[in-house]
């Protein structure tokens, strides 16, 4: 590179600049040519996330962000300790605080938070997760049988799967008339809050208890789900010697589809701690747990969520409602939950706009 002519500093003269300065500007030229490439990438990736265009970052782009920021955070101290241009200096610092914030920094506020949760997140976090919600699904379905042919067996089994606090006046032998009254329209909260509370109760227990026990290779897990269902089974036997399953079903439905749904939800996400713990691969078992931990939390939050969703449901549709809109609102909600869990969050075809 030819040397720069400095004129009129020394008597009107043109002279080239000192050796020293111009050694410093090949000096700054060459560091910025050599590293100008990561830094521009990690630029591009930074202010993609700052616009909250995820979709956009490819996966090689997030894997590397780490290490494109360490290198431009080593960049920034050669460029301080050496005295490079203003310029380059100015434009590294900002780089790199830009970039420490995606990296280190704060991801989101809680409205972004709860705006990415419920517009995809906690579904994928659920598909992640679907080979566990297959296996509950089939564990809670042959606990229903179970119970139900039980109890079809011997009566006796009743006793033993429903608690006394469930049954109150829901018990063989009872009339077809005291079983109806059960599940009767009401225009007040009486009988029928005490037991949708003792339901919620149970089933908020269980879901809790399903996912704080996976840690046991998941089998108190299974157990918990088989036993509840189980109750459900001897319940639906009860109603149909009686010819009034489909009220139950109906009864059931307005936040059952939701509050059974949950206690999947729960099951699988213990069922996967325990799992990932019993085959952890290459990983070590609290390796193994701790990540499973970290991706079935987002499926604990949602299963909260709905539970006190389907409490809501339980407190107002269901006491108010005939059996036609309870069953129009269970199948509703079955519909609803089913469609989101499986459509909520997937990623849009290449090259479209994210």
């Amino acid at each position: 590179m030819k040397a720069p002519i400095l004129s009129g500093l020394f008597g009107g003269k043109d002279i080239a600049p000192p050796p020293d300065i111009e050694a410093a500007a090949l000096r700054s030229d060459r560091f910025r040519l050599e590293r100008e490439g990561d830094w521009r990438r990690l630029e591009d990736i930074v202010t993609r996330l700052e616009k909250g265009r995820l979709r956009s970052v490819a996966d090689e782009d997030i894997s590397d962000l780490p290490a494109l920021y360490r290198t431009a955070a080593s960049s920034l101290a050669v460029a301080r300790e050496t005295s490079l241009d203003k310029a380059t200096l100015s434009y590294l610092e900002s780089l790199v605080q830009r970039a420490w914030y995606q990296v280190y920094g704060p991801r989101r506020g809680l409205i972004a938070w709860l705006r990415q949760f419920f517009t995809g997140g906690w579904a994928r976090s659920v598909r992640e997760i679907w080979l566990d919600v297959c296996v509950a699904l089939a564990v809670m379905t042959a606990g229903t049988i179970a119970g139900w042919l039980l109890v079809a067996q011997n009566q006796d089994w009743y006793y033993a799967l429903v608690s006394t606090g469930l049954a109150d006046t829901r018990v063989p032998g009872a009339s077809r008339e005291a079983l109806a009254e059960t599940l009767a329209v009401e225009n007040e909260t009486g009988g029928l809050s005490a037991f949708a509370a003792y339901l919620f109760y149970n089933n908020a227990s269980v879901s809790i208890l399903c996912f704080a026990l996976g840690f046991a290779f998941g089998i108190p897990s299974l157990l918990l789900l088989i036993h509840n269902m189980a109750m459900l089974g001897a319940l639906m036997w009860l109603f149909h010697s009686q010819g009034l399953l489909p009220d139950l079903l109906a009864w059931l439905a307005v936040h059952g589809t939701t509050e059974i749904f949950a206690i999947l939800l729960a099951g699988s996400a213990g069922l996967h701690i325990g799992r990932k713990m019993a085959f952890p691969g290459v990983s070590s078992v609290l390796g193994a747990a701790a990540d499973a931990g970290r991706r079935t939390a987002a499926v604990m939050v949602g299963v909260i969520l709905m539970l006190v969703f389907a409490a809501l449901l339980e407190a107002f549709p269901r006491q108010l409602a005939g059996s036609e809109a309870r069953t129009i609102i269970g199948l509703f909600m079955l519909v609803f939950w089913c469609a989101y869990f499986t459509l909520s969050g997937r990623e849009r075809r290449a090259g479209s706009e994210p």
